[in-house]
Parts: structure tokens; C-alpha cells; sequence
């Protein structure tokens, strides 16, 4: 029987029982012991059909928090959860179904775009260079207009009545950031994908990240000519150049000469990159009363302060003691200029370490970087000999 069914019968259930009542009232008497009986087995059902009601409702709420509980995954999630169960249904032998199967690329299945991006967002999470680069994502040559003001500038003076004023025109460059595709594999072991306490998801993006965050700092510091330059190829030499007196050490004065490079303008978002050795060696740089120059700063996000500024170590930057080449970057990194497409490839490569117990995971990118703004960005460079 239906609730509602269950309530009708209730109604007339109850109705009956006032019908007894009513009759005795108007008979003006009591009760009868048959009446009685009647009274109390309506009664009784009436009981038993609220409780039969009351349960019907607790399902009725159980079955909404389900409901509520099974809310529909959004597409990010759908991918995850396909991505996860495409890999640990190959390895086991599993036959692929709707919610598994992946796109097929020609070297094996690719993953969704959606798990791609979490590459890209875990690369900027992790990497702080990248993370204040100005990045466009473009495809194609990318010409980007950069003022020069080495030229002829634009004047502003006094302006006298019926006199003609004097016109300047500044000059336009720009900054041309083509692509090069960049590529990184790794390997993932059969016995990891087997383990169901590991997030698989997170395990390939966490991996495939830290690989092009150690290759992109790489390049967007030291570049390599001819393919990416990085801030190494492509910052102004001339003027943003501190030339350190010897190869293997530096002075605070040196350090005092690199900051003061910049403009206070691009002061307000500055900081240190340089490798840990080189720190190492500037921790132990005091100033004229003794106090050390670099300092520990728990409240800043790298834990290390210098001259009032954060310091950011990059494995990648050269070491002090590395002849002519570019030691310490300083300065506000948005004026390195990024060209990216973010719709990253990564292909699951499910034959190719198939003898080593393993798959494949690879990555595919594109990626451009130069010193846009050539005053955001000092450069100190490593002597050629120390002094004796």
C-alpha cells in the first residue's frame, strides 16, 4: 500500500472512531464494552499506519541525501576519474568501457585537456619565476611592442602662447617570441598504478610538473642561443649588467649596486633569484657593524631576506664561481615576457617501457622566453678570476 493509500485509509480509520463517540454523545451515554473494542483496534491501526508513515518518511530522507550526495561530477572530475581507471584497467588486464576509453593519439592515449591545465597550474605553483612572468598564450610568432626611450623621448615643458611646441616621437620596438616545442617523459611503475592508496591523478601531474618546472626555470634564466634565450640573451647588458670583481665571491657593496639597478618604480615587486650555493656564500656576508646581510625571514615565503628583499633559490641558476656567466637575477620578473600554449599534449604511452614493468607518461609544450621590459631585470655576472 502507497502513502498515499496509507493516509486515506488513516482518514477513514479515524473518521469511524468519531462516529463511536459521536453516537454515544447524542444517546447521551457511555460507551459500550463492544464499542470499546471497536474503538481501540481502530485506534490501534491508526498507530501502526502512523508508523508505517513515519518510516516511509525517513526513506524519503535517506533517499534525498543520497541524491544530494551523487550530485553530478563536472567535467573535471568526469576526466579525472577516467584518466585513473583507464590506467589501472590496462595494467590489470581490464577491458575499457564508455567511461574509461581515452582519445587516441598515434603513440598511445591521450589525457584530457582538463588534466593537461593541472600540469600548467601546478608549474605556477610551484615556480615562482614562472608564476610572475608575463605570459601570453598564442600561437604563431608573437610581436610585442616594447617603448624605447633611448631614442627620442616624448618632452613635456612650459607652453608659451602663439608658440609652436617642439614634437618628439619615441620609438617603438619589439620583442618577437616565436615557439619551441619541448618535451618530457616519465615513467610510472605497474605496482604504483596498483596501489589504491595513491592518488594516480595527482602522482603524474605532481611528476610531469616538476619536470617543466626545472627545464622552463632553466631556460627562462640561462636560455640556450639560438632556441630560447631567457633573461641570460636577452636583458639589457649595457645598463642592467653588474660586473662582480671576482669569480668565486661577492661584497654586500656588489649586492647594494645590483638592487639599486632598478628603478624604484619596479622596487615594490623585486626579489632575489640565485642557487643555494650562492646563498650559502652571502649568509656569511656581514655589514659594517657586524650584522649579517642576509637574514631569516619566516614571514616571507622563501624564508630568507636580503637587503629587505625575499630570496628565491632556483637549482637551476648558475653558482657563484661559474666564469662570466650570469650568477644573481634581481629585480621585478614580470618583465620577462612568456610565450606559451597552454593546451599542453600529455600521451600515456602504454607499450613503450611495457619490459620494465612500466608506462609511459609524456609531455608536450611550447615555449618562448625574453626580457621584455629591459628595466625590471639586473643581472649580476660572475668574474673571470679571484683575487689572490
Amino acid at each position: 500500500m502507497n502513502e498515499k493509500k496509507l493516509i486515506e485509509t488513516r482518514n477513514d480509520l479515524q473518521k469511524k472512531m468519531e462516529e463511536i463517540l459521536n453516537k454515544a454523545k447524542i444517546e447521551n451515554r457511555a460507551i459500550n464494552e463492544e464499542e470499546i473494542k471497536n474503538f481501540d483496534e481502530l485506534e490501534k491501526e491508526i498507530k501502526n499506519i502512523d508508523a508505517t508513515l513515519e518510516r516511509y518518511n525517513k526513506i524519503n530522507k535517506m533517499d534525498c541525501k543520497k541524491r544530494e550526495g551523487e550530485k553530478e561530477l563536472t567535467q573535471e572530475e568526469k576526466d579525472i576519474k577516467a584518466f585513473a581507471a583507464f590506467i589501472r584497467n590496462y595494467v590489470n588486464g581490464a577491458p575499457q568501457n564508455a567511461e574509461t576509453q581515452l582519445t587516441k593519439g598515434d603513440n598511445g592515449s591521450i589525457i584530457p585537456r582538463t588534466i593537461a591545465q593541472k600540469v600548467i597550474d601546478k608549474v605556477i605553483e610551484i615556480s615562482p619565476l614562472y608564476a610572475s612572468a608575463t605570459r601570453y598564450d598564442a600561437k604563431g610568432t608573437l610581436a610585442i611592442p616594447k617603448y624605447n626611450n633611448t631614442t627620442d623621448d616624448v618632452t613635456v615643458g612650459y607652453a608659451t602662447e602663439f608658440d609652436e611646441l617642439v614634437s618628439h616621437s619615441g620609438k617603438f620596438d619589439t620583442v618577437e617570441l616565436t615557439g619551441f616545442l619541448i618535451g618530457a617523459l616519465t615513467k610510472i611503475s605497474k605496482s604504483m598504478i596498483n596501489n589504491t592508496d595513491i592518488n594516480l591523478t595527482d602522482y603524474v601531474v605532481n611528476k610531469m610538473a616538476e619536470k617543466f618546472k626545472l627545464f622552463y626555470e632553466g631556460e627562462m634564466l640561462n636560455g640556450t642561443p639560438s632556441k630560447i634565450l631567457g633573461i641570460a640573451n636577452s636583458y639589457d647588458s649595457e645598463n642592467m649588467k653588474i660586473q662582480l670583481a671576482n669569480k668565486s665571491s661577492i661584497t654586500a657593496d656588489e649586492l647594494i649596486d645590483i638592487q639599486e639597478t632598478i628603478p624604484d618604480t619596479y622596487q615594490t615587486k623585486a626579489y632575489w633569484i640565485m642557487n643555494r650555493d650562492t646563498r650559502k656564500k652571502i649568509r656569511k656576508l656581514k655589514d659594517s657593524e657586524g650584522n649579517y646581510i642576509l637574514n631569516r625571514a619566516f614571514n616571507e615565503k622563501w624564508d630568507y631576506e636580503l637587503l629587505g628583499k625575499p630570496v628565491y633559490c632556483s637549482e637551476k641558476a648558475e653558482k657563484l664561481g661559474t666564469e662570466s656567466k650570469p650568477v644573481i637575477f634581481y629585480g621585478d620578473f614580470s618583465g620577462l615576457a612568456i610565450k606559451e600554449i597552454e593546451a599542453m599534449e600529455i600521451q600515456i604511452l602504454l607499450e613503450k617501457f611495457a619490459t620494465q614493468h612500466a608506462i609511459g607518461v609524456v609531455g608536450y609544450s611550447e615555449l618562448d622566453a625574453k626580457v621584455e621590459n629591459t628595466q625590471k631585470i639586473a643581472v649580476a655576472v660572475a668574474g673571470t678570476t679571484d683575487a689572490a
